[in-house]
């Protein structure tokens, strides 16, 4: 009969040939990750950089706007695709057909953005921070699709920004906000800014709110590899503003505060709907 040594050595050697294969498969999913991301990356890069030049000349001059949108929906898709990021979406219910609003969505990650503008709205306008402006071409490119950039730590030239949004919403677009105005590191919400609050009740908007997780997943801390997910996106059942007053911001900003951790604790979504 083998000793207790023999039995030790056996279960050490057991166990390290196990933890060498889970090191193997890490490197190699690894691997295959970073693949991806620099093809999306790549992909990303050149689209832009062709269709939007395209945009540029041809849709700016022309006003035409649903090129730039079109545009811009097939380079997300492309993006996504390349990166192996899906999405799942339920309460598309909620979204009124032939009106404005203003989707109001948690920010967990970089690839939040991209994913809520593909999945949300076919036109969808952003509220976006200003310095995104210094980003070449793609910077013009937001501004002729009608988003509106906001001078953050400028109070008077963010103002005159929300007015333009909110005429804008008053004219028939739709608007996405991320209130927390940077990516919480946890699941937990981080403070709401009210600008976008601002906005929606100057245009009398109803605010949809949207949850959005897993897409944390897809980018770890200090990272720049794209890791596939499926990202799952809920959406809330429309809170009214019409006939409230900017001095109300604090309850619209409490109420949709709270539906959008209601949404969050009902998890991943399985079935879209």
């Amino acid at each position: 009969m083998p000793g207790p040594d023999t039995v030790r050595a056996g279960h050490f050697s057991w166990h390290g040939f196990a933890e060498a294969g889970r090191r193997v498969s890490e490197l190699v999913s690894t691997g295959v990750a970073a693949v991806r991301s620099v093809t999306a990356f790549a992909v990303a890069a050149i689209y832009v950089a062709v269709a939007g030049t395209l945009g540029l000349l041809v849709a700016v001059p022309f006003k035409w706007k649903g090129l730039l949108y079109e545009l811009g929906h097939g380079g997300v898709w492309l993006a996504l695709g390349a990166a192996g990021i899906r999405y799942r979406v339920a309460g598309r219910r909620h979204i009124p057909a032939g009106q404005a609003v203003v989707f109001c969505a948690n920010h967990q990650s970089n690839v939040d953005p991209p994913v809520l503008f593909r999945a949300l709205h076919p036109r969808l306008h952003v509220l976006f921070k200003a310095e995104l402006l210094k980003l070449p071409i793609f910077g013009r490119v937001m501004e002729a699709g009608g988003f509106v950039a906001v001078e953050r730590g400028r109070r008077d030239e963010a103002l005159a920004s929300i007015d333009i949004a909110a005429a804008s919403i008053r004219s028939g677009n739709s608007f996405l906000i991320f209130p927390e105005g940077t990516r919480s590191r946890t699941d937990e919400l981080l403070p709401f800014k009210k600008g976008g609050f601002i906005m929606a009740i100057t245009a009398q908007a109803p605010i949809l709110p949207v949850a959005i997780m897993g897409g944390r997943a897809a980018m770890r801390k200090g990272s720049a590899i794209v890791r596939p997910v499926t990202v799952s996106i809920r959406i809330g059942a429309p809170i009214a503003t019409a006939g409230r007053s900017l001095a109300e911001r604090d309850t619209v900003i409490a109420d949709v505060r709270a539906a959008i951790q209601a949404l969050l604790a009902l998890g991943p979504v399985t079935t879209e709907d």
